[in-house]
């Protein structure tokens, strides 16, 4: 494993451009790396699509969902109850009903997303990953950068023959 510097680039000339300014720095071709990230939630690392099988925060959902649901079928049923001389006895049946919908869309009103800690995930778009040596490291970025590279992390891995062969899109980006 080496240290590798990706550059997030907007175009893929812009891509190429970089590429080309590597090599032309010395940088062999086969440690550099061009390729394109997807939007987190959309790397297909479990089977059925997506990056998890629960999204982070969804945990509380159900809990919440289920009491509004109970709170809004007791309300309405007590509403339905005192509709008896107007309704009959479907009143409160109807009210428990008409309740629990209306207190199940109350609290999904209700459910705040929770801020995720930490850094946020890496960005869509193209990148550009040059294997370096430590001594490398501060002229890559500033050529990467140089070039107008969005924004440059570090990682750790292997480039062989242009493939970044262990990277991960679910990793946290390092910013440099």
């Amino acid at each position: 494993m080496r240290t590798i510097i990706a550059a997030h680039f907007q175009t893929q000339d812009e891509c190429q451009q970089a590429c080309s300014a590597l090599q032309a720095a010395g940088f062999a071709a086969g440690r550099v790396s061009t390729f394109y990230a997807n939007p987190p939630g959309q790397h297909a690392v479990i089977p059925s699509g997506g990056d998890r099988v629960v999204s982070p925060g969804a945990q509380d959902t159900p809990h919440g969902l289920a009491k509004g649901e109970v709170t809004g079928a007791a309300v309405g049923a007590a509403l339905g109850a005192a509709s008896i001389p107007l309704a009959g006895p479907v009143g409160p049946v109807l009210g428990g009903l008409v309740g629990a919908h209306v207190g199940s869309l109350y609290s999904f009103s209700e459910l705040e997303e929770r801020e995720a800690s930490g850094p946020p995930p890496r960005p869509a778009g193209m990148l550009v990953a040059v294997a370096v040596a430590d001594a490398e490291e501060g002229r890559a970025i500033a050529l990467l950068r140089g070039q107008g590279a969005q924004q440059v992390e570090r990682a750790e891995g292997t480039i062989e023959d242009g493939d970044w062969k262990d990277f991960n899109p679910l990793s946290v980006p390092q910013f440099v």
